[in-house]
């Protein structure tokens, strides 16, 4: 009972800090209906978390805990796990410009108007016509008002355009500097997809050239052994960057009447494959587009053709006394004569030489060819 009103008590539950909480969830997580506070066999079953994504705070704080608390549990028989996380991967921030207005308030990114390029960058208020003094880049906060709200982005861009951009712009394990450009970049290439893959589902169908559709064929698989190495080991930058290479490899081919039309679509069904974790609303979309039935998310993760990732041909810079003046492309089982056979049939060659024999050829095997007249 209340000694001070001798009514029936409460007793007050919540006593623990929030740090307590969250020093053991994962276990919790497990089987957060059991009766006690872990299912012993289904801790030991789901643990430890393969990887661990937080900021710099849960590296030197929960982290911590969360070792302590996992050492404690397993004495104490909640678990037979010590260590509860295999992986920790700390990501950086989203950061943006700050801006301030005449008064020394801080201003959002909404609030504030741009003219000029570079140095000659300038900002006003976008209702007073104020000038703004573009402050440094800094972490979002509430406190320096430089957040962008989602929901803008989205209404503007869509979602999948926000995630794209995030993925696009640097190492994960870096502070990523939201732009209105890098966003329209990000948007542009959105557009530019759905272009590719409409004029592709519309080609009426072609046999095209066998050459060009094993080119096609190697550049596709060959990034999809990239991005299959890139994304486990959260290189997402390097993963995109190889999908932009692709789909202007994927328009060049498509602008060609060579490129058989099995080959095209191979080439953009798995593009869209690998899209789809980072934007699956535009990959479900072009993969209905193609005349798919299943959901592109139902599909298995591609595999790539080992037969197409070997190397047939090396591309050789080839200098003119020391200087660079053209390339060629050998089969890689090429000795150095017959390398320097034919660098000698090459047009730019013979022009420099002009009917004269060369003094010498210098061969290094799979590096560069150097004509010395």
């Amino acid at each position: 009972d209340c000694p001070s009103c001798g009514k029936p008590a409460m007793r007050e539950t919540d006593t623990m800090d929030t740090f307590v909480d969250s020093s053991w969830y994962f276990a919790r997580f497990a089987d957060p209906t059991a009766s006690s506070p872990t299912n012993v066999a289904a801790a030991n079953r789901w643990l430890p978390v393969d990887q661990y994504i937080g900021g710099i705070e849960h590296a030197i704080l929960h982290l911590l805990y969360s070792r302590f608390f996992a050492r404690a549990m397993s004495i104490t028989g909640h678990m037979d796990v010590q260590e509860p996380f295999k992986g920790l991967f700390t990501q950086g921030m989203v950061v943006h410009e700050t801006y301030r207005a005449q008064d020394g308030g801080w201003l959002q990114p909404s609030e504030v108007d741009f003219s000029g390029e570079g140095s000659s960058r300038v900002a006003v208020h976008a209702v007073t016509g104020e000038d703004v003094q573009i402050g440094g880049i800094e972490k979002m906060s509430k406190s320096k008002r430089n957040t962008v709200d989602p929901d803008d982005i989205i209404a503007s861009y869509g979602a999948d355009t926000a995630r794209w951009f995030v993925l696009s712009d640097s190492p994960p394990d870096r502070d990523v500097i939201w732009t209105e450009a890098g966003v329209e970049g990000a948007h542009r290439f959105v557009q530019r997809l759905w272009r590719l893959v409409h004029a592709i589902s519309d080609r009426s169908d072609s046999k095209g050239t066998e050459e060009a559709g094993l080119e096609l064929r190697k550049a596709t698989h060959k990034t999809l052994a990239n991005v299959d190495d890139m994304i486990p080991n959260l290189r997402y930058n390097s993963a995109v960057a190889q999908l932009y290479t692709l789909v202007n490899a994927i328009e060049q081919a498509q602008k060609s009447q060579s490129t058989p039309s099995s080959a095209l679509h191979e080439a953009v069904s798995i593009t869209l494959q690998m899209i789809a974790p980072m934007m699956p609303h535009l990959a479900e979309e072009c993969w209905a587009v193609l005349g798919h039935a299943q959901m592109v998310s139902e599909t298995d993760w591609p595999e790539p053709d080992e037969s197409l990732l070997v190397e047939t041909n090396i591309v050789l810079p080839v200098q003119i006394n020391g200087k660079r003046k053209g390339e060629i492309s050998v089969s890689v089982d090429l000795d150095k004569s017959a390398v320097e056979k034919a660098v000698l049939m090459e047009s730019f060659v013979q022009s420099a030489l002009s009917g004269k024999e060369p003094k010498k050829i210098v061969v290094v095997p799979g590096r560069i060819v150097n004509v010395v007249i």
